[in-house]
């Protein structure tokens, strides 16, 4: 580019380098552009490489007549790398957003071309219109502090591990009901299997007790995580002082949460998020409506399922009847008793959804306020 078109183009643009990640885990595609109308630098870079980012960030803006002072402006797709990309952007004076991959605008006909080049491209294109004001592109990911996100790990391991230890047990009761042989799966297992025999007396078949007692291992080795995981739960919340853990002793305070919902609900939702109103609650958790209403036709399409699933399913389990007699004064259950008590199966599934959004609504205000919940009950050794 001669001089004259680099001063035309430093005249014309807004001082802006746009700059968009699509990250791979051999490498990452970078696109660069000063705007709409423009056509974006591709590059690419080996992925993790921090000092050829800042060279081709330095190369791009001689490329668009920038100053080395020009503010960058970058974006990528929430996933695999999490946001340690994001916070190093923001240590080197570069401005970026990490999008919700799930809310960006797509074109609704059958097919479209997918590549890594494309991608990039329609990404920073997205990014500059985003920037002149265009906010409903897509939605921009609420990026957690070291200490919060790294607050997630303890319950989301321990969610982890007692999946894998339910598919031990499972795999466990398949092998023996495939003999004939129902046996309790618990630490006394092996002295079990020395007396389960078949249906004609005879003992288990070798390789069928072999691989019984290799998933038995497998399930102490998860069991015995479980107990101490949750050992150290109880502790922190026993001696911890963090404003978090004392947001899960109020939550404990009332009937009909326990320790596992508590901790969900304070570590992945109320802990660390900044609320603003009730429909940021319910939207979070993907637990808003989607309604269908166009011409003649309308209709309603179920809850968006377009947030924390952790935090929605736990809800919608508290929600069920089996956790409404823990409150049976609460307005809440006298409201779901009255809406839908002598409902059928399919409107009580849909009563249960809207009570678990009332539900963290109630949660979230309580937590906010100290507002007990109308007609709620504390713990009797708490209250």
């Amino acid at each position: 580019m001669s001089e004259k078109e680099q001063a035309a183009v430093s005249a014309a643009n807004p001082g802006t380098l746009y700059l968009a990640f699509e990250l791979g885990f051999q490498k990452w595609v970078l696109g660069f552009t000063i705007g709409l109308g423009q056509k974006p630098r591709k590059r690419t870079a080996a992925a993790g490489d921090l000092i050829a980012l800042e060279q081709e960030i330095t190369l791009a803006r001689k490329r668009f007549g920038l100053p080395p002072t020009a503010r960058v402006l970058s974006c990528y797709e929430a996933g695999r790398d999490g946001f340690w990309l994001h916070r190093y952007l923001l240590a080197h004076s570069v401005e970026n957003l990490v999008v919700d991959s799930s809310s960006i605008e797509v074109n609704r006909r059958a097919k479209h071309a997918k590549t890594d080049r494309l991608d990039v491209g329609k990404l920073v294109t997205m990014l500059a219109r985003y920037d002149g004001g265009e906010n409903k592109v897509w939605s921009v990911v609420h990026v957690p502090s070291v200490e919060a996100e790294d607050a997630r790990h303890l319950h989301r391991e321990l969610m982890a591990l007692k999946r894998d230890r339910t598919r031990h047990i499972n795999r466990i009761k398949g092998l023996l009901a495939g003999q004939g042989v129902r046996l309790k799966v618990d630490a006394q297992l092996p002295q079990q299997l020395d007396q389960a025999h078949l249906w004609d007396g005879s003992p288990l078949p070798p390789g069928v007790r072999a691989r019984v007692e290799r998933e038995f291992a497998g399930w102490q080795f998860v069991h015995q995580n479980v107990l101490e995981l949750e050992a150290k739960r109880l502790e922190l919340l026993r001696t911890s002082s963090e404003p978090s853990v004392e947001l899960v002793r109020r939550l404990l305070r009332l009937r009909g949460i326990g320790d596992n919902s508590a901790w969900l609900y304070v570590m992945e939702f109320f802990g660390w998020r900044e609320f603003h109103n009730r429909r940021e609650v319910g939207g979070l958790a993907g637990l808003a409506a989607t309604p269908y209403d166009s011409g003649d036709q309308s209709r309603d399409q179920g809850i968006s399922k377009a947030g924390n699933s952790p935090v929605r399913s736990m809800a919608i389990e508290i929600a069920w009847p089996k956790g409404l007699r823990h409150q049976p004064d609460s307005d809440l259950t006298h409201w779901f008793d009255e809406r839908f008590g002598h409902s059928g199966k399919r409107l009580i599934k849909i009563g249960i959804v809207a009570l678990a959004r009332k539900l963290l609504i109630a949660l979230w205000r309580y937590l906010e306020t100290g507002e007990i919940p109308a007609g709620a009950r504390l713990k009797p050794s708490l209250a």
